[in-house]
């Protein structure tokens, strides 16, 4: 997987068009790759999941797009576009796409934590 380079600004355009929403899918583009931090947008059809999962990076999500259930732990949110979720490390957590949606996941290497 490429990397992006940390000392490099960068544009990263037109992924709406780039990565649609397909039909009884779930898909993914990674946008940003380095030691730092990790960029990746994510379409769900209605109905998508991902099943109960852990990250050891903080994660940060954001849903651009449709609607959602969102899991961590035992306790689920239906998120809206423009809602945020913060994640810590290690955190145990799950989704289910109501609507077709568009999300984007940045995780952070959070230094030795």
């Amino acid at each position: 997987m490429p990397t992006t380079p940390i000392t490099e600004s960068l544009f990263r355009l037109g992924l709406n068009e780039a990565l649609p929403v397909s039909e009884e899918a779930t898909t993914s583009r990674v946008v940003v790759n380095n030691d730092v931090l990790r960029t990746v947008i994510f379409t769900f059809d209605a109905g998508q999941l991902l099943t109960e999962h852990a990250s050891p990076k903080a994660v940060v999500v954001t849903l651009l797009e449709g609607e959602m259930d969102f899991s961590i732990g035992e306790r689920t949110e239906r998120l809206a576009a423009g809602d945020v979720v913060y994640l810590a490390p290690g955190d145990r957590h799950a989704l289910t796409a109501i609507t077709a949606c568009r999300m984007q996941l940045v995780m952070v290497d959070v230094g030795g934590q």
